[in-house]
């Protein structure tokens, strides 16, 4: 061991005598030490002292898109990849299950979501969006607190040679709300190991207590700090190393409860040890980003980098230098694993990141176009070998990032045209309107991020309407989190050489012809034959090509025929299970199938052997077919009466239907009223009512050239065709004489359908969004959930109408007014969320409107009646004088405010403060100050004297403020506004 480890030091210090300088501003020297290590190096001897030194077993960094956990936008820590270990949640039989200690160096995202860095990339010289975490961990308890203090000092202070008296420690102080004492044993290991008393510090659970989110496992940790003024004035401390302690789990209700196993968990960023053993307080000085910000300013012309920040950085080149080598990093790394620019969730995210880098390249550094791309070779070689994904996804990265920016400089130049023209429009002190912004965001029309739009207002001397433009945001989450489907992933494909193999070999496109074998019983259910197949080709998950396949393993078959339907048209693929002729009690699951380039691959876990040539029977999952049979017909119902209720011009721009619910795009010039929402419902309803029969049968693409009202997309169809016709047999409909297709919905459709249209049962538009201009998406469910859409919808009716009768009978009490006023704004909360017929949450929503604006009228008339009632009293209380100090009896703050403004206005050169008790202690503050006695006097800071030593808040302006605390010594909170105001006065 002792051998190892001096071979790791040696090492390291060989790199660093053969490490060039890079020089910089803001270069600190570490000491008289030999030159600065490179970051390969610095890397290195982290990973082999924690392997040969300590037994840890090196594990390769995570992909920074999470595997299976919806809680992360992109893996932002080193940890993410073990949280099922944490979490208890690991399969006994997996490899992870057997690690005990382990370290690595992992790839981290830090934007968007809980820890989000984004904002301040750029603007000092440490923040970073990508970053490598280098950690270590031991589970279950295999190591604690006194072995991973000892490991760290010992890697850090030996191998790093890291001066011990520049580095400082901090611990868990200790929490009492929570119930939690200070680490005193983290304290005494490090005094132990030799550090300085005084470089000890204690702080309290926000510093020194780690927490992986709301809810799950956390515990007290103890940072390592590096100070960067080397005993020269007073330390400048930066945190190098963060030892977590995992041993509570926080609760749902907020509890800490202790965990059954501890784990130790830590984390220190590259990026900055690198700087400290570089001797440079900026992490973009290191070797990690040099060449990159060299290749930055022989690409564009700009100034040479200078490491300038804040007003030193007049022209921002050098904050736009550390933008464009960030984001090409983490451009680079993600897009390596599979994560692309788009338009919702991580890929939204990158695509924010992507435009930022794009603004700051062209706009400050006057960059050519396609200048992003050209980086990409220097983050490989930078990190490639590292991270070989890189070098090998090289080409693609370069080309999606050119893509994307020559996208987005189109919309650039648009959108500062549309800024320009709408500042012409405003007056000197109005604000930019939200609506303006909004539609120039990603989630508007020319996907300009917010960010940015507030970036060019600010850069005019503008401001935008924040208020707005956060009440658009919370519309839209709303309206995306009704709509939002789940996302399937991308299961196995064949690729173009496994196409061009079987093409070779001869083999025939797959028949699915049985897929369509079904009847309908007499007792009105549907029977679906079974298929019996053939095994033609097996495949491996990655695509390879085998003659057989072992229990347990996930793979494909490729079969000569099949009763699946495999994912296309919009429809969803079946799912169901096969089995082997002669073997029909061991079921093969088959999680769906896919159509490549005529052959159908079947997706299916082999619980025992299958070998190309078994003779196999498969069997659809009856229940889920039926589901999508059911949406599949509803969506030509639908198309039907959309163009029944909105013109024959109406297009259909897409669909996508499971058993669940179905998704229908539609080209229309204006949103779709509630009557005609309703209308569209009824047209389908009679068509369903009347349980007329589906006719499909294949004909001649040909016939159905020419044929008026026949539906279908912008896509290209097979010769025969399938016609699916509701009512009318497809000789007739396809008639160009009988004009059939005119009258009833008659669509050239490959999917399955219901053979009668009764078996539908209802349908229900319960979403409608704009998806672009002139594209509306329209969410429907039918069947059971069709009825309980209109259950609720019919319940909430009779709210909203309860509400009406409340309010016109009228109050005269200020608390049931506040009542109701509460109770309108929770029923439009649930009329906005809930599943429920599209037309019909219109129809209240608008209801709801102009009750609540009655609502809050009747509100004020009652406030100001009783404010008016107790101005009288306190008039009557107080004789004429420059000051009212006084407590009042109010239900809200509003009616504290409306009295205190009447007071003023009876009294004009008194100013006023008074307080409200309410229940559980707690107390309202509402003051005024009169105009003669400013600016000496404020309402602001009066409030804030009284709040404060009420331990609240208060906030306002110099003429009028208001506040909250919590106090049982109601006089001596008065006594304090007294004085206050009198010591002004």
């Amino acid at each position: 061991m002792a051998a190892s480890m001096a071979a790791a030091a040696g090492g390291l210090r060989r790199a660093i005598r053969r490490s060039p300088l890079w020089g910089g501003p803001s270069r600190r020297p570490l000491s008289s030490e030999p030159p600065p290590a490179q970051a390969t190096a610095v890397r290195d001897a982290f990973l082999s002292f924690f392997r040969d030194r300590h037994g840890h077993r090196l594990v390769p960094s995570a992909s920074v898109r999470p595997r299976g956990d919806p809680s992360l936008l992109f893996v932002n820590a080193g940890m993410n990849q073990f949280k099922p270990i944490f979490l208890g949640t690991v399969n006994p039989r997996s490899e992870m299950a057997g690690f005990r200690r382990v370290a690595n160096s992992q790839k981290c995202v830090r934007a968007g979501g809980r820890h989000n860095d984004l904002e301040d990339v750029g603007r000092d010289l440490s923040h970073h969006t990508f970053f490598e975490m280098l950690g270590n961990w031991a589970f279950g308890g295999e190591y604690f607190k006194e072995e991973a203090c000892s490991m760290a000092w010992e890697l850090l202070t030996q191998v790093y040679g890291i001066p011990k008296d520049r580095l400082w420690v901090s611990y868990f102080g200790g929490d009492p709300k929570a119930g939690l004492d200070p680490d005193l044993e983290s304290r005494d290991i490090w005094l132990n190991l030799g550090v300085h008393a005084s470089h000890v510090l204690s702080f309290g659970p926000q510093e020194n207590f780690w927490e992986m989110g709301d809810t799950g496992p956390c515990g007290p940790c103890t940072e390592i700090h590096y100070d960067l003024a080397g005993r020269v004035g007073a330390p400048q401390l930066v945190e190098l190393w963060n030892l977590v302690f995992i041993q509570h789990n926080r609760e749902t209700d907020g509890s800490l409860q202790p965990l059954p196993q501890r784990h130790v968990d830590t984390g220190m960023g590259l990026e900055r040890l690198v700087a400290v053993l570089q001797g440079t307080t900026s992490t973009y000085d290191t070797d990690l980003f040099s060449p990159l910000l060299k290749a930055i300013h022989q690409g564009c012309g700009a100034p040479p980098y200078l490491g300038q920040v804040g007003a030193a950085d007049k022209s921002r080149t050098d904050m736009a230098y550390r933008v464009v080598a960030d984001h090409i990093r983490t451009l680079s790394v993600c897009i390596a694993d599979g994560v692309y620019p788009g338009m919702s969730g991580a890929p939204l995210v990158l695509r924010r990141i992507l435009r930022r880098a794009v603004r700051f390249s062209t706009e400050v550094l006057r960059a050519p176009p396609g200048f992003l791309g050209s980086l990409v070779p220097v983050v490989v070689e930078i990190l490639g070998d590292t991270y070989p994904e890189l070098q090998k996804h090289s080409a693609q990265i370069a080309s999606l990032v050119s893509e994307e920016e020559a996208a987005f400089l189109a919309s650039l130049q648009r959108g500062r045209r549309i800024i320009d023209q709408t500042l012409r429009c405003l007056g000197p002190s109005e604000l930019f309107p939200a609506e303006v912004a909004w539609s120039l965001s990603l989630s508007g029309n020319l996907g300009l991020p917010l960010d940015l739009v507030e970036l060019m207002l600010e850069e005019k001397g503008v401001q935008l309407d924040s208020a707005g433009l956060a009440r658009l945001a919370q519309e839209e989450a709303k309206l995306r989190s009704r709509q939002a489907e789940p996302v399937q992933k991308q299961g196995l494909q064949l690729n173009v050489h496994a196409l061009g193999e079987l093409q070779r070999r001869g083999v025939p496109p797959t028949d699915d012809s049985p897929k369509y074998n079904y009847s309908l019983r007499p007792s009105g259910g549907y029977e679906f034959n079974p298929c019996e197949a053939q095994v033609l080709q097996l495949y491996l998950e990655d695509g390879t090509a085998v003659a057989s396949v072992g229990k347990g393993q996930h793979c494909g078959l490729l079969l000569d025929k099949t009763n699946f339907y495999a994912e296309q048209g919009g429809q969803a693929s079946d799912r169901g299970y096969l089995v082997r002729v002669g073997q029909e009690d061991v079921l093969f699951p088959v999680a769906r199938a896919q159509i490549c380039g005529g052959f159908i691959l079947h997706e299916a876990v082999a619980p025992e052997g299958l070998k190309v040539g078994d003779q196999v029977q498969l069997h659809v999952d009856e229940a889920w077919r039926l589901g999508c049979m059911e949406k599949h017909t509803a969506t030509h119902l639908l198309n039907w009466a959309l163009r029944q209720a909105l013109g024959p011009g109406t297009e259909q721009r897409g669909s996508h239907l499971n058993p669940e619910r179905l998704r229908f795009d539609v080209a229309t010039q204006a949103p779709l009223t509630p009557e005609q929402l309703q209308a569209v419902e009824g047209t389908v309803q009679e068509a369903v009512g009347q349980d007329e029969a589906v006719y499909m049968e294949e004909v001649a693409l040909a016939h159905t050239a020419h044929v008026p009202g026949l539906r279908s997309l912008d896509e290209v169809y097979p010769d025969p065709v399938r016609v699916v016709s509701v009512g009318v047999p497809v000789a007739r409909a396809l008639d160009p004489a009988s004009q059939a297709a005119l009258q009833t919905s008659v669509e050239l459709c490959c999917g399955t359908h219901l053979l009668r249209t009764g078996a539908v049962g209802d349908l229900v538009i319960i979403g409608e969004r704009q998806l672009t201009k002139g594209t509306v998406r329209l969410l429907a469910v039918t069947g059971e959930q069709a009825q309980q859409a209109r259950e609720v919808g019919q319940s909430l009716a009779q709210e909203v109408e309860a509400a009406t009768e409340r309010l016109s009978r009228g109050s005269q009490d200020v608390v049931e007014a506040h009542r109701l006023s509460k109770d309108m704004g929770r029923l439009i909360d649930a009329v906005d969320t809930a599943v429920m017929p599209q037309w019909q949450r219109r129809e209240l929503q608008a209801a709801l409107k102009v009750l609540q604006r009655r609502a809050n009228t009747a509100l004020r008339k009652l406030e100001l009646g009783q404010a008016a009632q107790k101005t009288q009293e306190l008039l009557q209380r107080h004789s004429e004088g420059p000051l009212i100090v006084d407590t009042v009896a109010a239900e809200s703050l509003s009616v504290l405010v409306k009295v205190v403004r009447q007071l003023c206005e009876r009294a004009p050169c008194t100013s006023v403060l008074l307080l409200s008790p309410q229940p559980q202690g707690h107390v309202l503050c509402a003051c005024q100050v009169a105009q003669s006695a400013m600016p000496a006097f404020t309402a602001e800071a009066w409030a804030l004297a009284v709040c404060s030593h009420m331990g609240g808040k208060a906030w306002g302006s110099q003429v009028v403020a208001q506040g909250t605390g919590t106090t049982a010594d109601l006089e001596a909170a008065l006594s304090t506004a007294r004085t206050y105001a009198l010591d002004q006065l």
